[in-house]
């Protein structure tokens, strides 16, 4: 319970951000042209507001929906999520969007997108400054990776060590990694010090969908950082440095070979080869009731030697913005499979953006999350779906070009439809978290 309030939580300050920055795009663009902002809410109020204030002489209600599903910004006469059908069958006035130039009503429109991507940037830029960059290159992982079974079909070997798709080396292990793999002909591995290449059948993005068993996981060995007082391993014999390598004179290479002999298996005594220093012990291990041993591990990444880059503020800068800019690519690149077989099943609602952030509670990866939703929140609202901004600004294009408006009652009629779309789409999305959470 206390896992799901901490990602609940993540998730519902993260979507608090970005809402209100998109929403804050329209109102600057609107408040520039002199276009009057009746309403400003953070999150939807039908019925009513958890919280509502209007500033004397000012035009604009602020307020708090209680419906988290996003926000909204009413500016008037505009054919919007509000659905003002009075409005529109009076005259234009000269503070209202349908009486400016269409070249200002598509900067406001394009306003909100514009400010998620500049926020994407600004995060990814602050967390390189704050942070800098530590990562793994796959070479100097020497026990090589486990691989899951859709790549195991193809060629791929436990303890493969990543080194080119198509001659262009692994920087390190991530999504832009896993891209390389499946947009290659040829994935090169160092194979028990030998390099042998790997071809990769041109649908093994939709394999790796269609079997939804991931892509691969380090490798590393069960080294104890830390043992517990009063614990089975304390019991034991175990001490800060040993190494198991073998339980119950099964050979247990990496923490997974541990997890899988052990684990699962309550008040249980394991025979255990532990390696300390240049000797090998053997000791006895009875595990408790939770089948927990009792001890801390460290993680591979302070296993294995990595990598950091360190920026300046200034240097920060530029460097987010190249982040920033491959993570939209990457994301673009990724969505032609949304519209396969697999790809529909894949989607995800609230519970998939949720799984994005830790258990615990940390900032960098947290802010690093809020970066790549704010792109994500960015590039859905840009397309040319009726009731996205991409909706309008495909109207607003039309009109430039025609050099004529669409009609209110064919906008009301667009409006209606990309609303009644986008709600299929979110029951949809969610449904699917639904049933993996049953089935899974």
């Amino acid at each position: 319970m206390e896992t799901f309030l901490i990602k609940a939580l993540q998730l519902l300050m993260s979507l608090s951000i970005l809402v209100a920055i998109h929403e804050f795009g329209h109102f600057f663009f609107a408040r520039i042209f002199k276009v009057r902002v009746e309403k400003f809410y953070l999150f939807f109020d039908p019925w009513f507001a958890l919280f509502k204030f209007k500033p004397k002489n000012s035009d604009t209600e602020y307020g708090i929906g209680w419906l988290p599903l996003g926000g909204y910004c009413k500016i008037s006469g505009m054919i919007d999520e509000s659905m003002d059908k009075e409005q529109m069958a009076l005259p234009p006035k000269p503070y209202e969007f349908r009486s400016k130039p269409a070249g200002q009503r598509l900067m406001i429109m394009i306003g909100g997108v514009f400010f998620n991507f500049l926020l994407a940037l600004f995060i990814y830029a602050m967390v390189l400054f704050k942070w800098g960059d530590t990562y793994l290159p796959p070479q100097n992982a020497t026990m090589g990776m486990d691989y899951s079974e859709t790549f195991h079909n193809v060629g791929f070997r436990d303890g493969d060590i990543l080194l080119a798709a198509d001659g262009v080396p692994f920087e390190r292990f991530n999504e832009t990694a896993l891209r390389q793999v499946v947009n290659a002909q040829q994935v090169t591995v160092l194979r028990d010090g030998i390099e042998t290449a790997i071809a990769i059948p041109t649908d093994m993005m939709q394999r790796l969908m269609k079997d939804k068993k991931g892509f691969a996981s380090y490798r590393y060995p069960m080294i104890i950082d830390e043992v517990m007082p009063d614990s089975p391993a304390q019991q034991a014999g175990l001490q800060t440095g040993d190494t198991i390598v073998a339980v119950n004179e099964i050979p247990t290479a990496t923490y997974d070979d541990v997890v899988e002999q052990i684990y699962g298996k309550p008040n249980t005594t394991f025979q255990l080869g532990v390696k300390r220093g240049s000797s090998l012990v053997e000791l006895a291990l009875t595990t408790n009731e939770d089948s927990k041993l009792g001890v801390s591990t460290p993680t591979y990444m302070r296993i294995y030697p990595t990598v950091t880059r360190t920026y300046s503020f200034f240097e920060s800068i530029p460097a987010g913005a190249v982040l920033g800019v491959n993570t939209l690519k990457g994301y673009i690149s990724d969505m032609k499979f949304v519209f396969t077989k697999e790809g529909a099943k894949s989607l995800g609602g609230f519970g998939s953006i949720g799984r994005l952030f830790p258990d615990v509670w940390h900032w960098r990866t947290f802010w690093m999350q809020t970066a790549f939703l704010s792109i994500m929140l960015a590039f859905m609202n840009i397309l040319p779906i009726p009731a996205l901004d991409g909706g309008h600004v495909m109207f607003l294009l039309y009109e430039v070009i025609a050099r004529r408006k669409p009609s209110d009652k064919f906008l009301e009629y667009a409006q209606i439809t990309g609303m009644f779309f986008l709600l299929a789409l979110l029951l949809y999305a969610n449904g699917n978290d639904i049933v993996r959470y049953i089935f899974n």
